[in-house]
């Protein structure tokens, strides 16, 4: 970078600690022209760490290293080691040192050192699904670090945007990129599937651009503001070059992503611990073509509700919609095979009461006028009522519903199959949803 910027750190209580959060923004000054300008940082970079290591996973499989010396002592180095280190990272993207990207590797190494040893513990859980796919589409690994920037590796984060997920999807883009999102799924909160998602997004950039300096910040603020801000500085494409003509949020993006790789790599030399990550548990995938609710897994295959629902953030409610199209719930390998093996079960298990959306209503009769001699027939109607009352047999209709069986339909309404086909001339089990039946 040709201008020489000083960058000074706005502090909204004044005070340096390695937990604190309170910065949002880092003001540049141009010593040449003697101007300011304000760098927002990074939503994830005002994080609170707190809030990170009570995610699900962070509470399942993370905890700390106690054997780490000096945790809290963070050794200064001559701008020559950082600018040295950066050139060492096995890397396709160029990720070069200046005061912009010093600035970030300080906030990194100092006030967010808690959140990036949680962010090295969590990495062990995520950074191999994205290596995955990253590699699949031939893309440089070290974009594997772009979800530091963009989340913190929290899986359930929102940004003040709408952006979600590891990968912070707007839901535009989510759409463009086959992510389903509605009122009960929303893919973006997958890790999986929004990563594969996030690589085609970043391969399409790349294939805009030329240049992956571009395609990062067009992913952080969009390819048309990239467009405008090239066509400001003269149509260079160049990050560095068009770097005052971007949105000042993104302005911060590509230094933070320098960053961000430099101290995933050189946390050691920063007395970073990462936090120790104990081995996931192995999980496999069941299909649901009906309606289930979760607690009706959790009651019969013996696994916590909020286990069930963090291995499957997708979903959006407690109704996992199969009868929609067929949906994949992620459990733990032995609750898999306990799910196969109680599949009717599970779905019949207070149905009534857990999946109450009605598939056939009765729409209730006109209310008719009341006159003198129809509240005459009605009382004489009433009393011959109460007159046959113990002498007559009342009839019940139960009403068929989707994914039924006969045995379900008798073991509701406390009788038998065989009664069942006798009271309604059946020959056949087969039953079609809403049709009615007599069950007395």
């Amino acid at each position: 970078m040709k201008r020489i910027k000083t960058i000074v750190l706005i502090f909204a209580t004044g005070m340096i600690g390695a937990g604190a959060q309170n910065v949002k923004e880092i003001e540049v000054h141009d010593d040449r022209n003697n101007t300011d300008e304000v760098i927002e940082l990074p939503e994830a970079m005002t994080y609170d760490t707190d809030s990170l290591l009570k995610e699900w996973n962070a509470q399942k499989y993370l905890f700390p290293d106690t054997t780490c010396a000096d945790p809290d002592y963070n050794p200064p180095f001559p701008a020559e080691i950082f600018k040295e280190r950066l050139s060492r990272i096995p890397a396709i993207i160029e990720m070069p040192h200046n005061e912009v990207v010093q600035k970030f590797i300080d906030q990194y190494s100092g006030r967010l050192r808690r959140s990036v040893s949680y962010m090295l513990g969590a990495g062990n859980l995520y950074i191999p699904i994205f290596e995955e796919a990253l590699d699949y589409y031939g893309l440089p690994l070290e974009l594997k670090y772009l979800p530091v920037i963009e989340s913190a590796l929290d899986p359930t984060a929102v940004s003040h945007a709408g952006a979600v997920g590891l990968w912070q999807f707007m839901l535009a883009t989510s759409k463009r990129y086959d992510l389903k999102v509605n009122s009960l799924i929303d893919e973006r909160r997958d890790p999986v599937k929004a990563t594969w998602a996030a690589a085609k997004y970043l391969r399409d950039l790349y294939r805009m651009f030329g240049d992956w300096n571009l395609a990062i910040a067009a992913y952080n603020c969009g390819p048309s503001n990239v467009n405008k801000a090239i066509h400001r500085a003269g149509n260079v494409k160049d990050y560095w070059v068009i770097y005052p003509y971007l949105p000042k949020e993104t302005r911060g993006y590509v230094p933070a992503f320098i960053a961000a790789n430099y101290i995933m790599n050189y946390y050691c030399e920063h007395n970073i611990c990462p936090m120790k990550t104990k081995l996931p548990i192995a999980t496999d995938t069941v299909m649901v073509s009906r309606n289930v609710h979760v607690e009706q897994i959790a009651a019969l295959c013996n696994i916590e509700v909020a286990d069930i629902k963090a291995l499957n953030p997708q979903y959006r409610t407690d109704i996992i919609p199969g009868q929609t199209e067929p949906c994949a719930i992620r459990l733990p390998q032995e609750k898999a095979l306990a799910f196969i093996d109680q599949q009717d079960s599970i779905y019949n298990y207070r149905a009534e009461e857990l999946l109450t959306r009605r598939v056939i209503v009765a729409v209730a009769d006109q209310p008719q006028q009341r006159t003198s001699s129809t509240r005459q027939s009605t009382k004489k109607q009433t009393a011959r009522n109460k007159t046959n009352k113990k002498s007559r047999t009342k009839t019940q209709i139960a009403t068929v519903r989707s994914g039924d069986t006969l045995s379900a339909i008798a073991a509701r309404n406390h009788t038998t199959v065989s009664k069942l086909k006798r009271l309604n001339n059946m020959r056949s089990d087969r039953l079609k949803p809403g049709q009615k039946l007599r069950v007395k």
